[in-house]
């Protein structure tokens, strides 16, 4: 189905493909990011080696290696900016679990429940001063001009979800808005980056910004539609977790602004309650407004939107990886 997304000859990899792809260099990527989480103070080594040593898919650094890669790179700085990203990443779910009371992630005990608030939230601080210090050793204005903006930008997005926690009356434009600040922008920096690091110019920065913040709502939309739809064990969190932290997510939006005047009040009390307990009703309105197949569509316009920016750079390996992400979000969810 999503192969007619890709207007590219070059056929799109599957995931395992991307990550063999760029296992040489997410492996160096990795004992970076170890040599350089090492402090004096135990704690911070502690709670960051626990979150770091949680894995998942280092989606971030990995786009931000690929992407230099696409654009002709041959050195190893690559290596550190791909850490300074994955770093920012790991201190904002350090302080999104904090904030959103959260006790599960990738399927084991989130860091402020093995560790408490205080903890979480202060190695947080860590890694982003950690991810400065690395960024200012490449020695590139751009690089440290572009993640400062772009961390500005998540912290706003972290504070425009808060207006929104349990806010009935949330619309589609408020969750674009947040999604594009708290996952799109730093999916946008990584790609873009790495195009800089290269040397690529203005036109090849652009589009591979173009291709990751499109790639970034892709991702975010679809993480949204597992959140109704996925298997608890395969997503390493538990289904519902929006709804319980009143979180109006676009599935959830879409049914209340398309059901029925009854459905939607009832709808909406269960939104301002964050009351989980009410998942199977709400996902009963949610299928019956075809709300999860609006918003599947939305992420595959997302991931055309991400591989028509790809087509703005030459054929590669590494095209062809990025290319495959971009099917991948979609595949998660079809």
């Amino acid at each position: 189905m999503h192969a007619a997304l890709d207007p590219h000859p070059a056929p799109a990899p599957p995931f395992a493909a991307v990550q063999a792809l760029a296992a040489a260099d997410m492996a160096a990527v990795d004992a970076l990011i170890r040599r350089r989480l090492a402090s004096e103070v135990v704690l911070v080594n502690q709670v960051a080696e626990y979150i770091v040593g949680a894995g998942g898919k280092r989606l971030r650094p990995m786009l931000t290696v690929l992407a230099a890669r696409a654009a002709g790179y041959d050195g190893e700085a690559h290596h550190q900016l791909a850490a300074v990203v994955e770093f920012i990443h790991t201190a904002t779910l350090l302080h999104d679990d904090v904030v959103d009371g959260s006790d599960l992630r990738r399927g084991r005990a989130t860091a402020n429940a093995a560790f408490g608030n205080a903890a979480s939230v202060l190695v947080g601080d860590f890694l982003y001063s950690r991810a400065f210090q690395l960024m200012v050793e490449l020695g590139s204005m751009t690089i440290q001009k572009v993640l400062a903006d772009t961390t500005n930008r998540i912290a706003e997005g972290e504070v425009l979800q808060l207006l929104h926690v349990r806010n009935p009356d949330t619309d589609e434009a408020a969750y674009l808005g947040v999604i594009e600040r708290k996952t799109a922008v730093l999916f946008a920096a990584a790609t873009q980056l790495g195009g800089h690091l290269a040397g690529i110019g203005e036109a090849g920065e652009r589009a591979l910004s173009d291709y990751g913040l499109a790639l970034g709502y892709a991702f975010q939309i679809a993480d949204d539609v597992l959140d109704y739809t996925g298997d608890a064990s395969a997503l390493g969190k538990n289904l519902g977790d929006d709804l319980a932290e009143g979180k109006a997510t676009l599935p959830l939006i879409h049914a209340m602004a398309h059901s029925a005047p009854a459905v939607r009040a009832r709808l909406q009390q269960i939104v301002r309650d964050g009351d989980a307990g009410a998942f199977g009703e709400v996902l009963a309105a949610i299928e019956a407004c075809g709300s999860l197949d609006y918003s599947r569509a939305m992420a595959e316009r997302q991931a055309a939107t991400a591989i028509t920016a790809l087509d703005r750079l030459p054929d590669s390996e590494a095209w062809a990886a990025l290319a495959g992400l971009a099917h991948y979000a979609l595949q998660r969810v079809s």
